[in-house]
């Protein structure tokens, strides 16, 4: 197991709602002594975040987050204003009554939306795994695919449940070959970060691996 390897695409994470500029200062800090990935915070900490980190890590923020059903046209505001804030990469959820209410066409519009309000920089769509049938994770696989976003996420870590071992190898076996996999939420082990990886997860999001590698 290569621990600096999990470290480089994890997504060192702090999304609580009491969350401190203390403790985001903190993860910072972390993220750039441990190589992560990028840190991931709310957007009202985007701008401190991003001058105090200047070039040395990027900075991820979360668009429509928990639930995912602001409108579309909030949610390409909120990426606009994340990205002049500083913000790197965008983490959007999608609208999860448009998967029940099978309105596929408005989820791939959406998500095209919000691509193209990042102006290049990378998108992960949280579909929040827990809430979706097998047959509804397929279907998100294949409207990421067709969106032209970067990652397939599964989860928020606000829900019923996280990434399981499951749900990555199915998003392995459904996505396009131009979308990446982003395992988030309940992510408590350097092992099992590794079997997630294994089986084909490019990003972690996680609060506890650095944790973890500091012991």
């Amino acid at each position: 197991m290569d621990i600096q390897n999990i470290l480089a695409h994890c997504d060192h994470t702090l999304l609580k709602q009491t969350a401190t500029w203390a403790q985001i200062k903190t993860i910072c800090d972390e993220g750039m002594t441990y190589g992560c990935a990028s840190v991931c915070i709310p957007p009202a900490s985007v701008k401190q975040a991003a001058d105090y980190v200047g070039d040395k890590l990027k900075i991820c923020t979360v668009i429509g987050f928990p639930n995912g059903y602001a409108t579309t046209e909030v949610k390409v505001f909120e990426t606009e204003d994340a990205i002049r804030a500083g913000a790197d990469e965008i983490d959007m959820v999608i609208n999860l009554g448009w998967v029940k209410d099978g309105r596929w066409d408005d989820l791939l519009e959406e998500i095209k939306a919000v691509k193209e309000s990042c102006g290049g920089r990378i998108l992960k769509v949280i579909v929040e795994t827990c809430l979706l049938t097998e047959e509804e994770k397929i279907r998100m696989c294949e409207i990421v695919t067709q969106s032209g976003a970067d990652y397939i996420k599964t989860s928020t870590g606000f829900s019923t449940g996280g990434a399981t071992r499951a749900d990555i190898a199915l998003f392995k076996a459904h996505v396009g070959p131009g979308v990446k996999i982003k395992a988030s939420g309940g992510i408590h082990s350097l092992e099992e970060a590794q079997v997630l990886m294994d089986l084909g997860a490019d990003r972690l999001g996680a609060s506890a691996l650095v944790g973890l590698v500091k012991g």
